[in-house]
């Protein structure tokens, strides 16, 4: 399959994938969805206005000239198929509708370096799971030692918790140092101040399409359809907070001051050619976990860190989503098992991904075995955590053949702690008034 459009055998959105996004270009600051291809944004409201999915798409309300996706992802498994089916028609190298229409081109195809990128959907809730083995028993042998690595439950259900909707935020918006509480090893009592030990995690999110009604579980042979599509995602995590504050309900403040997405949205159509089988389960999951088939993807992940004074980024770690011990559909058939109601736009994060190798852990915590082993970066840079001024990136993608299915990347870049007597200098001269 092949676009008018000319794709780089390396670029991450061919007509293989076509994902999702929300946008404003300079010319119109309203934002809207989009659809990436190639080096170009398609303006989905423009198609929209014209009629293209008048067939397909039963409303008289837009659905694409609006500020998130969630309209859209509301319609259902049909609704994006056959969009998607239209997109790639619409595309094709051998259709003339939009190829050989130059007013209809220039009005619908705007360059991504023209675009400003927006949070792709509307967050009602935001779940993080503890998906991948390798991770959960990697921190618990650096806590607990190797005996008791992995809690009598892990093997049995995926593990998660709820986490904070309201601080994820889109790549490349800053991310400031949190504060908290943190008991030092060799302290009597707690300290406040600045977080020495910050952290990334490498993830993927699932995002719901279509929920269910509070009682009624999604069962795990339909649970896939319920999800709309796949973003990279850098759960960002202050470990020392964490270490003092997670006994006995979990990570609190720890977690819930940044959490980043792509702007990118791949569906789960796209990955469909790169579906493999996730570890062996053993024991075997429960009834409603029993997934039969292939229940993950082969997706290749890699984090990227630059320094401040550093001139190139550099690799620090190689995963894939495919070492994922829990997949996708038994998360969200765990999730809703009890009664709970997902609705569209819920996010769910899989959790730490990392692998076998050290070159694979998907965190610092667990690349610098909790910062006694420091990575080098070159140029006479080496980090245990994150520093001040770092910019860490991290991208995906499915290799296919002479293409790729690729995620984009999600970015930030650490800013320093508020100053801590400034803020509490402004707390108590507000109390004084």
């Amino acid at each position: 399959m092949k676009s008018f459009i000319e794709v780089s055998e390396t670029c991450h959105f061919p007509i293989q994938n076509l994902p999702y996004g929300v946008f404003s270009a300079k010319q119109d600051k309203a934002a809207r969805v989009g659809v990436a291809i190639g080096e170009y944004v398609l303006d989905m409201a423009v198609l929209e206005n014209e009629g293209f999915f008048k067939e397909i798409i039963k409303t008289d309300q837009p659905v694409f000239n609006r500020p998130y996706l969630n309209d859209f992802m509301g319609l259902g498994k049909e609704a994006w198929s056959a969009v998607r089916t239209k997109l790639q028609e619409v595309l094709s190298a051998d259709n003339p509708v939009l190829r050989d229409n130059e007013e209809l081109r220039k009005n619908a195809l705007i360059p991504q370096s023209e675009i400003t990128m927006h949070m792709p959907i509307k967050i009602g809730d935001y779940t993080d799971f503890y998906a991948s083995k390798e991770h959960a028993t990697n921190v618990g042998i650096m806590f607990r030692g190797k005996e008791n690595a992995l809690m009598p439950n892990w093997t049995h259900l995926p593990v998660g918790y709820h986490g904070r909707a309201s601080s994820v935020v889109l790549s490349r918006i800053d991310v400031r140092r949190p504060v908290g509480q943190q008991k030092p090893k060799d302290a009597d009592s707690p300290i406040f101040g600045p977080c020495r030990q910050l952290d990334f995690e490498l993830e993927m999110g699932y995002i719901i399409g279509t929920g269910n009604k509070l009682g009624d579980p999604i069962t795990i042979e339909n649970a896939e359809e319920h999800i709309f599509g796949m973003v990279l995602l850098n759960d960002w995590s202050a470990r020392d907070i964490q270490a003092w504050e997670y006994v006995p309900l979990g990570p609190f403040l720890a977690k819930n001051f940044s959490t980043s997405i792509a702007p990118w949205i791949v569906p789960m159509e796209a990955l469909e050619p790169f579906r493999v089988a996730g570890p062996k389960q053993d024991p075997k999951p429960l009834a409603y976990l029993d997934q039969e088939g292939e229940g993950s993807f082969d997706i290749e992940l890699e984090v990227l860190l630059k320094g401040e004074n550093q001139k190139e980024r550099q690799t620090i770690s190689k995963s894939n989503h495919r070492y994922l011990y829990w997949s996708p559909a038994q998360m969200v058939a765990h999730h809703t098992i009890g009664g709970c109601d997902l609705n569209t736009g819920d996010l769910l994060g899989s959790g730490t991904i990392s692998g076998e190798e050290k070159n694979a852990r998907g965190s610092l915590l667990e690349l610098t075995w909790r910062g006694a082993e420091p990575i080098s970066l070159g140029e006479n840079e080496q980090r245990e955590w994150l520093e001040d001024g770092d910019e860490l990136t991290m991208t995906g993608w499915c290799q296919g053949e002479g293409y790729r299915v690729g995620f984009g990347e999600v970015a930030g870049k650490i800013l320093p702690a508020h100053d801590i007597n400034e803020v509490f200098s402004k707390k108590v001269l507000t109390n004084q008034k």
